[in-house]
């Protein structure tokens, strides 16, 4: 049960309220309906009381009674939005009575003061959390009556853009608004005489206008009075305008600005957005304002390596967001108990959001980096944050290690101090994909042959791991997963080589190759050329797996692909022609031989120097077999093709060409 009451804390008080609701005089239902409005106010117990009571169909049977008197209709609808106030276990008692339909329907009266208060009551039960956003679109003229009620007051634009700003989530729901002339509608509201009215017209913007290009463009050319949405957005994040405001219209510039609708180097983006953002991130503001603005901070700088620069020497801001750790309160609310409380439990939000700046901060720049890890303890709270209960702080921590990870400096330092490869590897074993995406690319570049994590990674059972994601239905996870056994394969012994092959299985690797993604075939290819490389490894891999590896070679250059995929699957051949025992299997294969033939007279000359390497390797003459190599060559007509590559125009074909006509006359 929602409500443990006994029937005794159900006083009569509360019972008599809801039987004058159902008196037949109507004067005493008004004054009933009064008096429990001066009942409720600000009293949680005496709400559920009235709920538990069956008061709220009575009030919404009286509301949309045609001949209930206007008076009375308005009074119910005020009461009916003080109920909402409460809890959301009320908001919910509420929604299973279909209070949205009966409000809607009330919008449609001519009476002003009572669509006011449906619009009120909407707007409560809008921004709670339980109620679906989905029920502002089931009906297609909603949204079209709510725009038009716009221009009635003062208070059905507050209450309107409030809901607006509320139920809009994601593409589908700006789309539908934007159609209606959202835009249009609620420009002129920016500049309105009433504070609330601009501000939730601003947050209007900023939740339409977010990570949607189409909005954004549209936003540039917008004018009020003369002036460009821009520069009214610029002057309401002037130092002298309330926090809320200088955020959210922070916010706007931010969304125009990733959408390409203003470039990253406009000085109201410079000179007058980043520096607003970043004093956001100060001690002094409150918590829930030092998470938004690092969070759209980091959103604003994360692809442009200018703003992170500018970012990074703007008011010590890498220095800042170590408090973002320390005090989760600001300095002004220590003398507020309640605040503390609040701030301590929402702790974790602040160190996501410090997490996800610092990796945007250092996405691009060395310097950066290495000024965010000589942060004090900088790695140890990284790590840390990789096993937090929060899933949003692990997703934050493993972005900000894979942002550190493209740094070869810090993968040779400081990442192998603190050993982060060990709590990666326990983030890898059952996360979700979103976490599992990001912690895999960081692998990748743990992998790299020049990183000292690279043999403990081994012994942690990373191949098997690796393995299981090449087999992923996200595509992501799979480039991942294939990338990082490429960079393992690279310079590697031959233990480990082979242990990928058996972890990879000939099934899969077939599987890889035949991978309708771009990505995935390259780097499967990369694998294949980094495990055949230095003459034992080729001839001991050819030895066991020879016969799947020429057939996957013969597949793909039988297929439709690219010039790359062809390329790499050339410089494969040439690799196995380089092997001693390995040769024998491109010499006994006259379907590949012919295959490399053709390629040496293509029409690109990628593909010919690649097909020419294979030739050069079968005829290298200091090695045993050669001159039986060089006739059968000579004789398919290798030797002519060669003699017509020599009077290329291209430099890199005809050296490459002479070279290989000197091995027939050495």
């Amino acid at each position: 049960p929602l409500f443990v009451l006994s029937l005794q804390e159900v006083t009569a008080s509360s019972r008599h309220y809801v039987d004058r609701l159902f008196d037949l005089d109507p004067q005493k239902v008004l004054q009933g309906v009064i008096d429990m409005k001066n009942a409720v106010i600000g009293n949680n117990k005496q709400k559920a009381n009235l709920i538990v009571l069956g008061a709220v169909p009575r009030l919404l049977y009286l509301l949309q009674q045609e001949t209930s008197s206007t008076e009375l209709r308005t009074e119910c609808a005020v009461v009916l939005g003080s109920l909402a106030m409460g809890t959301e276990n009320n908001v919910k008692s509420l929604l299973d009575c279909h209070i949205i339909p009966a409000l809607l329907q009330g919008l449609l009266s001519p009476d002003l003061k009572f669509i006011e208060a449906c619009l009120r009551c909407l707007r409560t039960i809008f921004i709670s959390p339980v109620t679906p956003e989905d029920l502002l679109y089931t009906d297609a003229t909603v949204i079209s009556h709510l725009m038009a009620l716009l221009s009635r007051s003062q208070y059905t634009q507050e209450y309107i853009c409030q809901i607006f700003s509320h139920c809009c989530k994601g593409p589908d729901h700006q789309t539908i608004l934007f159609n209606h002339g959202a835009v249009q509608n609620i420009a002129h509201l920016l500049v309105s005489t009433s504070y609330k009215v601009r501000m939730q017209a601003l947050k209007c913007f900023s939740v339409l206008a977010f990570e949607n290009p189409q909005v954004s463009m549209t936003l540039v050319n917008v004018s009020v009075d003369g002036e460009l949405l821009p520069q009214i957005f610029v002057k309401m994040l002037q130092r002298d305008k309330p926090i809320e405001m200088q955020l959210t219209s922070a916010k706007c510039l931010t969304s125009m600005c990733r959408a390409g609708a203003i470039r990253t180097d406009d000085p109201c983006i410079v000179l007058k957005t980043l520096p607003c953002l970043v004093r956001m991130c100060s001690k002094d503001r409150l918590l829930e304002e030092r998470v938004e603005g690092a969070e759209t901070l980091a959103y604003l700088i994360e692809t442009d390596v200018e703003l992170q620069r500018m970012a990074s020497i703007t008011d010590h801001l890498i220095v800042m967001l170590a408090d973002y750790f320390k005090y989760p309160s600001s300095v002004s609310a220590i003398t507020d108990i309640k605040r503390l409380d609040h701030d301590l439990k929402h702790a974790h939000e602040l160190r996501q959001a410090a997490f996800k700046l610092y990796a945007s901060l250092g996405a691009n720049d060395e310097d950066i980096r290495k000024k965010i890890i000589e942060t004090e303890n900088m790695m140890d709270r990284i790590v840390n944050g990789l096993s937090e209960s929060s899933i949003k702080v692990r997703l934050a921590a493993v972005r900000c290690l894979h942002s550190l990870s493209r740094s070869v400096q810090q993968l040779r330092t400081s990442f192998q101090d603190h050993a982060v490869w060990k709590p990666l590897m326990k983030v890898l074993q059952n996360a979700p994909n979103e976490i599992l995406v990001v912690a895999s690319s960081t692998l990748c570049n743990l992998l790299l042959e020049f990183s000292p994590s690279k043999e403990p990674i081994l012994e942690s059972g990373a191949i098997e791991l690796l393995c299981s994601l090449t087999q992923s239905e996200n595509l992501a996870l799979r480039v991942n997963g294939i990338w990082a056994l490429m960079n393992m394969a690279f310079q590697a012994e031959q233990k480990i080589k082979s242990d990928i092959l058996r972890g990879l299985s000939t099934e899969q690797l077939f599987q890889l190759l035949s991978d309708s993604d771009v990505n995935v075939l390259m780097k499967t290819l990369g694998l294949l050329r980094n495990l055949l490389s230095t003459r034992p490894h080729i001839d001991y891999i050819m030895s066991t797996h020879g016969k799947q590896i020429m057939q996957a070679v013969t597949l793909i250059l039988e297929g439709e692909h690219n010039i790359e995929v062809k390329e790499q699957t050339l410089c494969i051949l040439a690799n196995i022609a380089d092997g001693t025992t390995a040769k024998e299997l491109i010499m006994t294969n006259d379907d590949i031989l012919q295959k490399i033939k053709y390629y040496m007279s293509h029409s690109n000359a990628k593909l010919q120097l690649a097909a020419m390497f294979c030739i050069s390797n079968l005829i290298w003459n200091e090695e045993e077999g050669s001159q039986e190599r060089q006739d059968k060559l000579r004789d398919m007509g290798i030797v002519d093709i060669l003699h017509k590559l020599s009077q290329s125009s291209d430099p890199n074909l005809c050296d490459k060409a002479k070279t290989a006509l000197q091995q027939y006359l050495a």
